[in-house]
């Protein structure tokens, strides 16, 4: 028994004080156990011989003991000592000795090559969203978080826990918490100018699962499907996934060109009117007229995405695309996201009414409905007039940093980046002058803590001019003119390169 002590004595490492003695010794013996130092059959000195070698209560040790014989590691009983299992629960599972040191990575690969994906698991490619990434200049598609009132937020959570009843705790109707969509649908009828009733709502996490739902309603293998070009290539993705055709329409400054768009043969269109992404240009009243006319003698409908328009800086707000059918053409999908805070991960969806019973099924067996919680805040965020007076607060407060980022622009940027006046939205598009390219100035900014994206990353093969999309509704003045000035510097570099580069091919 003294050979056998002094051997876990070699073997066992120093005991780190912030660890339970008893797990200590547990991960000792289990380390021991899988390397095979310790081999099935062998048998384990007492626990008070390990009690007196280590200092520690027997009680520790027997604890230690209990937890290795309830996960399959040793066996034994009264009188008979405690032995390794000669099974372990790793060859049970048929994982062998090198398998458990894998990393997760090693191990989800060797998993993927066993199990076949479905078509569409191939066809699936991930979209990032938000990245975890500091707030700089110039990142896009982000509102003020700073400026949400979160210690309300915080409020109206505890007291609508304290409230919450049986009943909701149980869950809500596929289509989501009833109030809500009837606080949406007032909404939404006043400010967006939207033909609604609560019925036609349908609260979802955002308008990426309202564009997942909608092609899974819509869409069957082959149909083809018509895009923005540039466009969000969150829906591209989507529509990938579903094997839809995608035909790419470019855009002009009063919208996605109809003239481009086929006659026949679409089954969907998705478009941006109230503020394009990510060209950020604001889709005419007449060619919105052309757009409803279009669909209706191809027989497509339209999914109109109004991601962010409720921010508008001039000019009189136009109604919602949805607003102006009156033949049920149009899903119509928002999100809180882009308003409130990304984390809030609700949205909603105006369905028509022929198509209603049919989403609510498939949302059932997707989703089942929102996360409830969110749902009855958001509500009463509503309902007290909270929203009303963050969407006011807020306007202003992006009016004022686009009026900076436009004036910056015009001192320092001349010549070198045109930035379009926007009219709604939390970011706009610059176009480059002096032949740079928008890779190049995007890579020679992000080295000066500038954060710019190329719009090619949002075409279908290059069909706009180089260009660059910049944010400032996340920005206070002092980072959107600091912004500026190193962007300045870096494209002026980028210039005079491309210049040198010319004159040594002209030599």
């Amino acid at each position: 028994m003294a050979k056998l002590a002094a051997a876990f004595e070699l073997a066992l490492p120093p005991r780190d004080p912030t660890v339970p003695a008893y797990r200590w010794l547990y991960a000792s013996l289990r380390a021991e156990i899988l390397c095979g130092r310790l081999r099935p059959g062998a048998r384990l000195p007492s626990t008070r011989d390990l009690a007196n070698q280590y200092g520690l209560a027997r009680g520790t040790i027997v604890n230690a003991f209990e937890q290795l014989k309830s996960e399959g590691y040793v066996e034994g009983s009264v009188g008979s000592g405690t032995h390794v299992s000669k099974v372990l629960p790793e060859k049970l599972l048929h994982v062998s000795s090198e398998r458990v040191v894998l990393d997760h990575a090693a191990r989800l690969a060797l998993h993927l090559k066993r199990q076949p994906l479905s078509d569409y698991g191939r066809r699936a490619k991930l979209f990032s969203g938000y990245e975890n990434r500091p707030i700089r200049a110039f990142r896009a598609n982000l509102p003020a978080l700073d400026l949400f009132p979160t210690t309300l937020w915080t409020k109206i959570t505890l007291r609508c826990l304290r409230r919450i009843s049986t009943r909701q705790l149980m869950g809500c109707d596929p289509l989501g918490y009833i109030p809500l969509r009837q606080a949406v649908a007032q909404y939404l009828s006043t400010s967006r100018g939207v033909r609604c009733v609560a019925e036609q709502v349908a609260i979802v996490s955002g308008v990426q699962e309202a564009l997942d739902l909608t092609a899974r309603l819509l869409l069957s293998p082959g149909d083809r499907v018509c895009v923005e070009n540039p466009g969000y290539p969150g829906a591209v993705l989507v529509f990938q996934a579903s094997r839809a055709r995608i035909f790419a329409a470019g855009v002009d400054n009063e919208g996605i060109e109809i003239r481009q768009l086929p006659s026949h043969g679409v089954r969907l269109i998705y478009v941006t009117p109230g503020h394009q992404f990510p060209l950020g240009t604001t889709m005419s009243l007449a060619r919105r007229l052309q757009l409803l006319e279009w669909a209706r003698k191809s027989g497509a409908t339209i999914f109109e995405d109004d991601y962010d328009s409720e921010y508008r800086y001039s000019g009189r707000p136009i109604p919602a695309l949805q607003g102006l059918d009156d033949r049920g053409l149009v899903l119509y999908a928002g999100s809180f996201s882009k308003v409130l805070f990304p984390a809030l991960r609700l949205g909603y969806v105006v369905v028509p009414f022929d198509l209603l019973h049919h989403f609510e099924a498939i949302q059932s067996l997707t989703s089942r409905h929102a996360p409830l919680l969110e749902q009855l805040v958001l509500t009463d965020f509503i309902t007290e007039g909270h929203f009303g007076r963050h969407l006011r607060r807020m306007r202003e407060v992006y009016a004022e940093r686009l009026s900076v980022l436009l004036e910056e622009a015009r001192l320092r940027l001349a010549g070198l980046l045109e930035i379009s006046n926007v009219e709604a939205g939390l970011q706009t598009a610059g176009w480059l002058g002096g032949g740079i390219d928008a890779e190049s100035a995007a890579a020679a900014a992000a080295k000066r803590n500038v954060d710019v994206t190329p719009i090619d990353r949002y075409s279908q093969g290059k069909v706009v001019p180089e260009g660059l999309q910049l944010g400032f509704a996340a920005l206070d003045v002092k980072e959107i003119r600091r912004g500026v000035r190193e962007l300045a510097i870096a494209l002026e570099g980028e210039r005079k390169a491309f210049h040198r580069g010319s004159r040594s091919a002209r030599r």
